[in-house]
C-alpha cells in the first residue's frame, strides 16, 4: 500500500511537471514526447542544463531558451494545476489510466488534455460528426439526425461545438441520450463560440468538453487545425456532412485516413458548393453515408429499431397535408416545385402549408420556400 501511495505521488509530481511543460507555447507534442522518451522524467526535463538539452538534438535552439526562461513560471503554472479541481477541469495525461486508447495510437496524441466532465470510453464505438459552419438547413437537420441515430444505439458522438454542423452533431446525441465530447479550439474554461452556452453545460453531464490548450486560450485559426486531430483521433470513422472544396472538415477527414480511420460522406448536388467537398470524398474511396445505418454497420452495431431517415411520423394528418407534406423534403423546395408534385391548386396548396407550417410539421425558409421540419 505504502508503495502504491508513492507512485501514486511520485505520477502527481510528474504531471505537475509535464503541466507545466505544456505551457510553454513552442512546444508540441511531439517535442514533449521525444524529450521524456530520452530523459524519461518531466522533473529532470525542467532540471536538465541547457548544454544536455543541447545534446539531445531534439529541440532547436529557440525552443530550449524558450524552456529555459519558462522555469521561472514553474511556481505559477504549479498554482495552476493545484486550481483546476475547483474548476471541475481535470489534466488527463498519457500517464493516466483513462487517456483514450486510440489517441495513444496516432503519431501526434496530445500529452495533456484538459477535461470537462469524462473521457470517450475505449470500449464503446465513437463517430466524429463534422462539417461546415455556414450549413445549409438541410444539412444541420441531417447531422442531427445521424447524431441522434447514431447516439440512441450507443455509439459516442464527437465533434468541435462550431456553429453548423458540430453543433447539430451535438444537439442530435444529446436528444438520443448518448454520449457526446466537443474538443475546443482555445481553453477549456471558453465557450466559443459564446452562443452555444447551453451546449457546453449540457456536454460536460452528459459527455465531456475537451481542450488541449491551457485555461484561458483565445480561440486562434492555427489552433483549429491542431485539435482536428484530435477530433478525428478520438473516433473510429470520421462523416462528413456538408463541406467546401477548401474546408476545415476535410482537413479533419484527411488526418483521419492519415490516422487509419474509416471516412464516411453524405453525397448532394453537384452544382451546390457546400457539397462539394463531401462529393470529391466519395470520388476519392470514402464510403457514402445515405442513412446512419451505413455506418452502424461499418461499427458492426445491430440497431434495435429499423432507422428511417427521410420520413417523419404524420399519421394525424388529413389526406390532402399528407399530399403535400410527402412532397417536401429536408431541403427547402420552392412553392412551384411542391405544386407540381402535389398536383393542388395554388390557393389550397398554399393555405395546405400554412396549416403545416403552423403546426410545426413545415418551416419556411424564403420566400415560397419550404422545407419538413427536423422536429416534426
Amino acid at each position: 500500500m505504502d508503495k502504491e501511495k508513492k507512485n501514486g505521488r511520485k505520477t502527481e509530481k510528474e504531471k505537475e511537471y509535464l503541466h507545466w511543460l505544456c505551457s510553454i507555447p513552442c512546444l508540441g507534442a511531439v517535442s514533449i514526447r521525444k524529450l521524456y522518451e530520452h530523459f524519461q522524467s518531466f522533473e529532470v526535463i525542467y532540471n536538465i542544463e541547457e548544454m544536455a538539452l543541447l545534446k539531445a538534438e531534439i529541440l532547436k535552439k529557440p525552443q530550449i531558451e524558450a524552456l529555459v526562461k519558462w522555469r521561472g513560471r514553474f511556481l505559477a503554472c504549479q498554482e495552476n494545476y493545484q486550481k483546476l479541481a475547483e474548476k471541475n477541469v481535470r489534466f488527463v495525461t498519457p500517464l493516466d489510466s483513462d487517456y483514450p486508447r486510440r489517441l495513444l495510437e496516432i503519431y501526434d496524441y496530445p500529452m495533456g488534455i484538459f477535461v470537462k466532465g469524462r473521457m470517450p470510453e475505449d470500449n464503446s464505438p465513437s463517430v466524429a460528426i463534422v462539417g461546415a459552419r455556414g450549413c445549409s438547413a438541410y444539412g444541420e437537420c441531417l447531422a442531427e439526425e445521424f447524431a441522434r441515430a447514431l447516439s440512441e444505439e450507443q455509439v459516442q458522438v464527437i465533434s468541435g461545438l462550431a456553429v453548423g454542423i458540430d453543433g447539430a452533431a451535438h444537439r442530435g446525441a444529446l436528444k438520443g441520450e448518448g454520449s457526446t465530447f466537443g474538443v475546443l479550439g482555445c481553453g477549456i474554461d471558453i465557450c466559443y463560440p459564446a452562443q452555444h452556452y447551453p451546449l457546453y453545460t449540457a456536454m460536460e453531464k452528459a459527455g465531456g468538453i475537451l481542450s488541449e490548450f491551457p485555461p484561458g486560450t483565445q480561440p486562434k485559426p492555427g489552433h483549429f487545425p491542431m485539435r482536428n486531430r484530435i477530433i478525428s483521433g478520438l473516433a473510429d470513422a470520421v462523416l462528413v456532412v456538408e463541406a467546401k472544396a477548401r474546408s476545415g472538415s476535410l482537413i479533419t477527414a484527411e488526418l483521419g485516413l492519415e490516422q487509419g480511420k474509416e471516412i464516411f460522406a453524405v453525397p448532394g448536388r453537384i452544382t451546390d458548393h457546400l457539397n462539394m467537398g463531401c462529393n470529391l470524398l466519395i470520388q476519392q474511396g470514402a464510403h457514402m453515408a445515405i442513412t446512419p445505418r451505413d455506418i452502424l454497420e461499418y461499427l458492426g452495431v445491430k440497431c434495435r429499431k429499423e432507422l428511417i431517415l427521410h420520413e417523419k411520423n404524420a399519421n394525424s394528418l388529413a389526406k390532402k397535408e399528407k399530399m403535400v407534406y410527402s412532397c417536401l423534403d429536408f431541403k427547402p423546395k420552392h412553392l412551384d416545385d411542391i405544386l407540381a408534385g402535389c398536383g393542388l391548386g395554388i390557393s389550397e396548396c398554399m393555405g395546405i402549408l400554412l396549416e403545416l407550417e403552423l403546426g410545426g410539421y413545415v418551416f419556411r425558409s424564403a420566400n415560397h420556400y419550404y422545407g419538413k421540419n427536423c422536429e416534426a
